[in-house]
């Protein structure tokens, strides 16, 4: 007997597009299609790196238009590639709705299983997001629809109607965490040094309404690139600002190369090394949106080390360590775009 994948199943009843590649280049040019259940338009994202753990969408609303309540068993985050508007949040009990403004480059993920609703603020312009789920994960372990979409069940714990939720004020912790539950613009957000990831690179962890899923962004400067990493699969890393190029590959195997500019999108394989060069003439700034990473709670997924040199147990690769062809490599790419080598403080031959 052939084994039923509720997921995808789901994902046949929607009736959208799926995209299921290594990389999107431009998020802003994919053309997507009404979506009868959301009210607007849509493709549904399902990368190699996602390995059932994590999904993707993306979604528009049109000019002066709203999308259509939603309520579903499961984590969502929401990125703003374009436009501005607002949300409205309440649970299902009837408690207190809270709305708040948002703007390209806003972050916010309505906590969960309450109910959610997208407003366009532009009347002649369309908003266009990505929301990266934790759907597939959910689905496949109650495999039951209605639980997902028609469940009341009010996590209290998670969401209560509280004034000032989605506000932008946080808290900070130790290790670059940031606990808010909206961050106001991902692109301006200001980062702390990350000396562990190399090329004098900067950082910043987010917890956000309580998720076991949760994302981060780094920034590093131009002419350097960041030392090879790995680590489980699905984290869906956004281009915020720059261009360049990533590699990412098996150990052992041949490297595959990734271009990427502002609204690229790609998903490194689980315990494929992964490392990103910044060939453009300003910081190159992304976001990474996990499948599960809480610093708040322990989830099921392993410690993968992904700092920690390879050589001692961990899953980074040093610059020392690495091919010289790496290094090659990044050189020509930068006389080709005219980016200057700052490099050289990292390696005793420069």
């Amino acid at each position: 007997m052939e084994k039923i994948n509720t997921y995808e199943k789901w994902l046949e009843t929607e009736g959208l597009p799926v995209i299921r590649d290594f990389s999107i280049f431009d998020m802003m040019t994919v053309p997507l299609r009404p979506w009868p259940r959301k009210g607007g338009l849509g493709t549904f994202i399902n990368l190699v790196g996602s390995e059932g753990q994590i999904d993707a969408y993306l979604c528009e609303i049109p000019p002066g238009e709203s999308l259509l309540p939603q309520k579903h068993m499961f984590e969502e985050y929401i990125y703003l590639l374009s436009g501005y508007g607002a949300s409205t949040i309440w649970n299902a009990d009837g408690s207190a709705k809270q709305s708040f403004e948002w703007q390209t480059g806003s972050l916010f993920s309505p906590p969960l299983n309450t109910w959610h609703q997208h407003f366009n603020g532009q009347r002649d312009k369309s908003v266009r997001y990505i929301g990266v789920t934790r759907a597939p994960v959910y689905m496949t372990l109650f495999h039951d629809l209605d639980f997902i979409f028609n469940n009341d069940f009010v996590f209290k714990n998670r969401f209560s109607g509280q004034e000032g939720f989605f506000g932008s004020q946080g808290k900070s912790h130790p290790n670059r965490i940031w606990e808010s539950n909206f961050i106001p613009d991902c692109r301006e957000f200001k980062l702390v040094k990350w000396h562990e990831r190399g090329a004098g690179g900067s950082n910043i962890y987010f917890d956000i309404s309580d998720n076991l899923q949760t994302t981060h962004i780094s920034e590093f400067p131009v002419g350097t690139y960041k030392k090879a990493h790995r680590h489980g699969p699905g984290a869906h890393i956004i281009v915020l600002s720059g261009q360049g190029y990533s590699l990412i590959w098996p150990e052992g195997e041949k490297r595959r190369k990734i271009d990427w500019k502002k609204n690229s999108l790609f998903v490194p394989p689980a315990m494929w090394f992964h490392q990103h060069f910044n060939t453009g003439n300003e910081p190159a700034r992304y976001l990474a949106i996990h499948a599960e990473h809480s610093f708040k709670y322990k989830g099921l997924r392993k410690d993968y080390e992904a700092e920690k040199d390879i050589k001692q147990g961990g899953n980074q690769i040093e610059y020392e360590d690495e091919d010289p062809e790496i290094r090659r490599l990044f050189k020509e790419e930068l006389a080709q775009t005219g980016a200057g080598w700052q490099m050289a403080r990292f390696f005793p031959d420069g």
